[in-house]
């Protein structure tokens, strides 16, 4: 038996080791960034720190909260906490050209944040009523191109810093993810080869990020 038909034989098993892998990981994540946020007050973080806690419940709604609420409550849940992950790390990018006051005393109920709510609402709904999850997966295809440029002006101007190199790093392994998300999806009718490569993108784009930021907590 080769790997892919060991993987294909227990899959769910696989599933539910990926998702506490990940959940895992953004736990952690959440809680350095958070000690890191409280130390700095650097508004920045909060937003990062924001986009892991909504990837972990994205991941924990789809493969761990599935068996209690059912699978199409889960997607629905799925695809609202990972839309608004991506546009939380989209706006760790941005905050510092649209927040010219003080920072607010929520970061994650304000009114320039309430817009991400709004917005990852009409896109779950309109995916809801086409019965399809291409508006999710262009959204986010759009979403990582806009951060890797970003990103990568950022290790540009700051190559003597290793984080924005690790950001940058991160955000074209998560844009190759949602490429190869789309694919599997649209050409490859979530093929199995291709949907096993969706997740090793997925866990090396936490991975990289989990150690950039321990290397640089640490630090």
């Amino acid at each position: 038996m080769d790997v892919y038909s060991f993987i294909l034989a227990n899959r769910e098993v696989f599933k539910l080791i990926y998702a506490i892998a990940i959940l895992l990981i953004c736990i952690i994540i959440v809680y350095k960034t958070n000690r890191l946020f409280h130390l700095s007050s650097h508004p920045g973080i909060r937003y990062f720190r924001n986009a892991f806690f909504f990837y972990g419940m994205a991941f924990f709604s789809r493969y761990i909260l599935n068996y209690l609420i059912g699978s199409f409550a889960s997607i629905v849940f799925f695809e609202f906490f990972l839309i608004i992950a991506g546009f939380f790390l989209l706006y760790s990018l941005i905050w510092r050209h649209l927040e010219k006051e003080k920072w607010s005393a929520s970061s994650l109920f304000n009114s320039k944040i309430s817009l991400f709510y709004a917005m990852a609402l009409a896109l779950v709904l309109i995916d809801f009523l086409w019965g399809t999850i291409f508006v999710m997966l262009a959204s986010q295809v759009i979403v990582f191109v806009i951060a890797s440029i970003l990103s990568f002006k950022n290790y540009k101007k700051r190559q003597k810093s290793r984080f924005p190199g690790f950001y940058f790093l991160a955000m074209l392994l998560m844009l190759s993810a949602w490429i190869l998300n789309s694919l599997a999806a649209f050409f490859f009718n979530w093929n199995l080869v291709a949907l096993i490569n969706v997740y090793i993108f997925n866990v090396l784009f936490f991975l990289v990020f989990l150690f950039g930021v321990v290397k640089f907590t640490n630090h």
